[in-house]
């Protein structure tokens, strides 16, 4: 880029700024109304892409909503009992899928929260005593009154990804996090187990699959008409895992119904994938 060039950008940058300058500040808009035709203007004009827009629209309308209306409910909170030994702590994980549990002690009170990293050095390290009370966390408390947009200042300024909600009585009503109230901005973030799909089954050679963890077992049950079937897990992952009654290693193998297990990858808390082979009935 020449220097005739680079001045030109440095006009137009300047250009888009002054527009926005005296759009926002010479003509400040009176209400959320004018603001986001405001906006819709700027992509009129090519000063913004439409994604942009849709995404400074969902901030804007994040101001009317409340922490009520976003939370997950006090009932569908999936949460730890403080006196929960480790197996016990990775089971709730193994079915949940979340990263942070909320701690209740035996009255029902929120005494904090812990990670599934803060259960790895005890996975790692079985002679290590475990206990939940050395790796508790703090939980910060916010009404459910509260303007969407205030909770989230609060929690990215304190730095926590989690709160605890409660009513005006002071009553637990649910818990809300960083990644709820982005999903008003931004829409669902879609993650690997909420991905699942055909690439799950792999087919090999000689009767031989390789099947990720994270298929579920009616997946599973539907490609190869089979009848596997858990109330504790849904993925058959999480199954084989119940059937090792451990983390098996890497080279494991069990066998059950005509099928051979045999573990390919798992990281420190499940079943990454597995070959699978069927046998004649």
């Amino acid at each position: 880029m020449n220097y005739k060039e680079k001045n030109n950008e440095k006009i137009d940058k300047k250009g888009f700024l002054n527009i926005f300058k005296k759009q926002l500040f010479y003509e400040e808009p009176k209400d959320r109304n004018e603001l986001i035709s405001l906006i819709k203007n700027f992509e009129k004009n090519s000063l913004i892409s439409k994604n942009t827009r849709n995404i400074l629209e969902k901030v804007i309308q994040t101001t009317k909503k409340r922490v009520k209306e976003v939370m997950v409910p006090r009932l569908q909170m999936v949460t730890i009992k403080s006196k929960n030994n480790l197996y016990e702590c990775l089971e709730i994980i193994f079915k949940s899928y979340h990263s942070k549990f909320p701690v209740i002690n035996k009255k029902n009170k929120i005494k904090g929260f812990i990670t599934i990293k803060d259960l790895i050095p005890f996975i790692k390290n079985k002679k290590k005593k475990f206990s939940i009370k050395k790796i508790l966390k703090p939980l910060i408390i916010i009404p459910e009154s509260k303007y969407v947009d205030i909770a989230l200042y609060e929690l990215k300024s304190k730095k926590f990804h989690m709160a605890i909600v409660i009513d005006e009585f002071g009553t637990i009503s649910g818990l809300i996090t960083i990644k709820d109230i982005l999903k008003l901005i931004i829409g669902k973030i879609k993650y690997e187990f909420n991905n699942i799909n055909k690439y799950n089954i792999k087919k090999k050679k000689n009767k031989n699959f390789i099947v990720k963890g994270l298929t579920k077992i009616s997946d599973f049950n539907s490609y190869f008409k089979t009848n596997f079937k858990d109330s504790e897990v849904d993925t058959i992952g999480g199954l084989i895992l119940k059937y090792f009654g451990k983390l098996p290693k890497i080279g494991e193998k069990i066998k059950t119904k005509n099928f051979s297990f045999k573990i390919i990858e798992t990281n420190s808390i499940r079943i990454i994938k597995m070959n699978v082979k069927k046998y004649k009935n």
